[in-house]
């Protein structure tokens, strides 16, 4: 290679921005004294973010919750007022999850809440061939999750079985309450949320994950039809696990990262070998989770990257790891907030495709709510751990 084609490479490489760490992060409304929580975020097809939350005077309880969302269109750095996005009056509407599928529709996932618990919410979900003009989408349909756990009692039952010790952590009468509830086919089929965003595997498979607060454990809706008619997984019956994100190496394994709900404080961790359908025993990983939400996603480059409240207390401390060898280990990260007070967390996360890793999490201080954006690259990922 000629000493000039050495030079315009090196200039090239330089100025190629995958290359150059960056950071850049702003609010996307200012701090409000509504709760605002639980985002979603997509890249549109020409190059705009939109995200999602929900916004009320409460969560469950609070029966003025709708889904809102804000726009940033390509090239700008500021976002749009919210919009609504949808609203049950009357009901609580909770976590919101989204997804453009391949035949560039969005989705638009979250829970109707009926009686003011998580016990009894309904997952809806709205599709839209109309999303970027300015305001709400222009939603073509309107459908709801009706789902029949795969083998629910007996995945359960199996998964106690194997915990001897329950008995006399919870007590013997609220161990059998508990095995009557799975029993139950009305709280089978009611309580299951979303939390992250879905997963397409190569044949076109969309999983959804979902999870139930009345049983503490997890499942995938299914959909191998473009999301025209959905079928449910068995349970990952971890008992504190909850709000999986599933990534799939390159093997076709499917591996699900989930929050933890029980005493361990680290992340939860299953697999799936036959795409989605049944789900191995639920482990826990080297990494520490207070309770809270996380998302991850597989990187262009095939690293994995997560998005997690590194600590066992608390969410003032917001990190992203990054794991070269498919979920083995984790060992880049860099935390995208970690400060002695206030609340950053239930993180979702994508990547453009420009390389830009796009993180949406709330963030709640002293003074009020709202949700923050940060953007960032690998290379700023890597280029220290702090």
């Amino acid at each position: 290679m000629s000493q000039i084609a050495v030079c315009f490479l090196t200039c090239l490489l330089a100025a190629d921005p995958s290359n150059s760490p960056f950071y850049e992060a702003e609010l996307v409304f200012p701090l409000h004294p509504q709760h605002n929580h639980a985002p979603g975020i997509v890249e549109c097809p020409n190059g705009d973010l939109l995200v999602s939350w929900y916004r009320g005077s409460g969560e469950r309880r609070a029966d003025d919750v709708a889904v809102y969302g804000a726009r940033r269109r390509k090239g700008e750095t500021s976002w749009s007022e919210a919009f609504v996005m949808a609203d049950h009056p009357g009901f609580p509407d909770g976590n919101t999850a989204m997804h453009i599928d391949r035949h560039n529709r969005l989705w638009l996932f979250w829970p109707l809440v009926l009686a003011n618990t998580w016990e009894s919410c309904l997952t809806q979900y709205q599709v839209s061939n109309q999303y970027t003009g300015d305001g709400a989408p222009q939603w073509d349909w309107h459908g709801v999750l009706a789902l029949k756990p795969l083998d629910f009692e007996t995945v359960m039952n199996e998964a106690i079985a194997q915990r001897p010790e329950l008995a006399s952590v919870v007590g013997a009468e609220e161990l059998a309450k508990f095995k009557a509830l799975l029993a139950d086919k009305l709280h089978q089929r009611l309580g299951w949320q979303p939390r992250c965003k879905p997963t397409v595997l190569p044949s076109g498979r969309i999983l959804l994950p979902l999870y139930s607060d009345t049983y503490s454990v997890s499942l995938m809706a299914i959909s191998d039809d473009d999301g025209k008619t959905w079928f449910a997984s068995k349970p990952l019956a971890g008992l504190g696990n909850i709000q999986p994100a599933v990534l799939r190496r390159k093997s076709g394994v499917l591996v699900a990262y989930m929050r933890e709900n029980g005493p361990l404080n680290r992340v939860r961790v299953s697999e799936s070998n036959d795409d989605g359908v049944t789900w191995g025993a639920v482990g826990a990983i080297d990494l520490l989770n207070p309770g809270s939400g996380l998302d991850a996603v597989v990187l262009a480059s095939g690293a994995w990257a997560m998005v997690y409240n590194d600590t066992q207390e608390g969410r003032h401390s917001l990190a992203l790891s990054l794991s070269d060898d498919e979920g083995a280990t984790w060992s880049t990260t860099r935390h995208l907030e970690r400060h002695d007070q206030g609340s950053y967390h239930y993180p979702a996360i994508i990547q453009g495709r420009d390389g830009t890793i796009h993180v949406i999490y709330s963030y709640f201080v002293e003074v009020g709510k709202s949700m923050k954006h940060a953007a960032v690259n690998e290379a700023w990922v890597r280029q220290t751990a702090n």
